[in-house]
């Protein structure tokens, strides 16, 4: 008896990979479901809400994606081997260098893909949100070590200083969206940076 054959199947890691650009590019709501179908090989809707379950879990998968690859950069902020400055510094400079790397949509999908949603959205807006406070926390978490170790002055701001440094974090994205160079991004940081030798307690 002939057996029936099984519907071509499709890469799944390929597949959260070009959701993950798309969701990158135009932001969770800036994606149609349509568009996700289209890019995993113009699978059906059955197949894709076998595979993904929903267009939000395809987002959460897509997003731990972007976290254990492109947003490993940020892993430098809790490199113990760095000093504090050493930390801010790679991870802001390696940001740059990503968010401008013309192999994938430019900026951060953190920054960029949920950050305004409609009401509907609130949970993934939550994911994102979660993100920035966790590297807002690991800026500050350096900043104050330095003060407690006698790097930086007893009297320096620490949440000031650190919200200047997340602050550019953030702006990175917005401004490799607009095409500023890598340059010009690496260049930010180097002056950003001497805000914190400013602080820095001298003998």
């Amino acid at each position: 008896m002939a057996r029936t054959g099984r519907p071509r199947g499709f890469d799944r890691d390929e597949a959260v990979t070009q959701a993950m650009h798309l969701f990158w590019e135009h932001g969770f709501e800036g994606v149609s479901l349509e568009q996700l179908r289209r890019s995993m090989g113009g699978i059906s809707s059955a197949s894709f809400y076998a595979a993904f379950d929903s267009k939000e879990a395809l987002y959460r998968t897509a997003l731990d994606t972007y976290l254990a690859t492109h947003g490993t950069v940020m892993s430098a902020l809790r490199d113990q081997r760095l000093t504090p400055r050493q930390r801010i510094e790679r991870a802001l400079r390696r940001s740059a260098e990503m968010q401008t790397d013309p192999t994938h949509p430019t900026g951060c999908m953190v920054a960029l893909s949920s950050i305004i949603c409609s009401e509907g959205g609130a949970s993934v807006q939550a994911l994102t949100s979660a993100e920035r406070e966790a590297n807002r926390k690991a800026i500050l978490a350096c900043v104050e070590t330095a003060i407690a170790d006698g790097t930086l002055r007893g009297d320096t701001n620490p949440a000031g200083l650190a919200t200047l440094f997340e602050g550019l974090l953030v702006g990175l994205s917005i401004q490799a969206r607009d095409g500023v160079s890598t340059k010009d991004l690496d260049a930010g940081v180097t002056q950003a940076l001497s805000a914190w030798d400013a602080n820095i307690l001298r003998s």
